[in-house]
């Protein structure tokens, strides 16, 4: 395999309005005309959404790594999926015909790479016995907030999908990153020593919590 599979970006931004979409419309990458509502926008800009907030956990960790050194490999982890969710969203942004043969996409490579990230944080971490809530560190938050966009981005390409073509490794991409979200949200509190909250039905109001 080629040490660059996929075309460089060959763009330039010198001006960031245009003028073009103030009436709803857009174009996708292939050049088709669409509405701003369309559900292929929707779905790879909850994509775009899921990026921003990778990128905060990503600044988090970082800034955590001289405490935690550990949490070095995360940020970096992170980063590598900040650019293959633009490359998800590339394709995304394109109609399925239109796509060429370098452009930018998911493969099984990058399902299989989450996949042992995920087997090795969970093979430190002690066996639930109740759901877990959100907390306990800053780090932990985001990369929840991180999981539940996530998860969004799924059900819209899930959506998606089942009136158009999308490649089956962007739905289990995106299935299988959200487990990592989960599984590093736990990590990174047991690396930090703090205790997770699980959840108690009977912490609510109605319980006398």
């Amino acid at each position: 395999m080629s040490e660059t599979p996929f075309d460089k970006p060959r763009l330039k931004l010198n001006k960031i309005y245009t003028r073009t979409g103030d009436e709803g419309r857009t174009r996708l990458a292939s050049g088709r005309q669409v509405s701003k509502a369309d559900p292929r926008l929707e779905c790879y800009g909850a994509v775009d959404e899921l990026n921003a907030y990778v990128g905060m956990a990503r600044l988090t960790a970082g800034g955590l790594s001289n405490r935690e050194p550990r949490l070095k490999p995360l940020a970096e982890s992170l980063l590598r999926v900040q650019h293959e969710l633009f490359n998800l969203g590339s394709i995304l942004a394109t109609d399925p015909e239109a796509a060429g043969e370098r452009q930018p996409r998911i493969t099984a490579a990058e399902v299989e790479r989450l996949e042992k990230e995920i087997d090795a944080a969970s093979a430190e971490l002690p066996e639930l016995t109740s759901f877990v809530l959100p907390g306990g560190s800053r780090l932990n938050v985001e990369l929840h907030a991180c999981r539940t966009v996530c998860r969004r981005a799924e059900r819209l390409a899930a959506g998606l999908a089942e009136t158009e073509r999308v490649s089956p490794e962007v739905l289990r991409y995106l299935n299988r990153l959200s487990d990592a979200f989960f599984v590093w949200s736990r990590w990174v509190n047991r690396l930090l020593r703090v205790e997770e909250t699980l959840w108690d039905p009977n912490r609510a109001a109605s319980a006398g919590g």
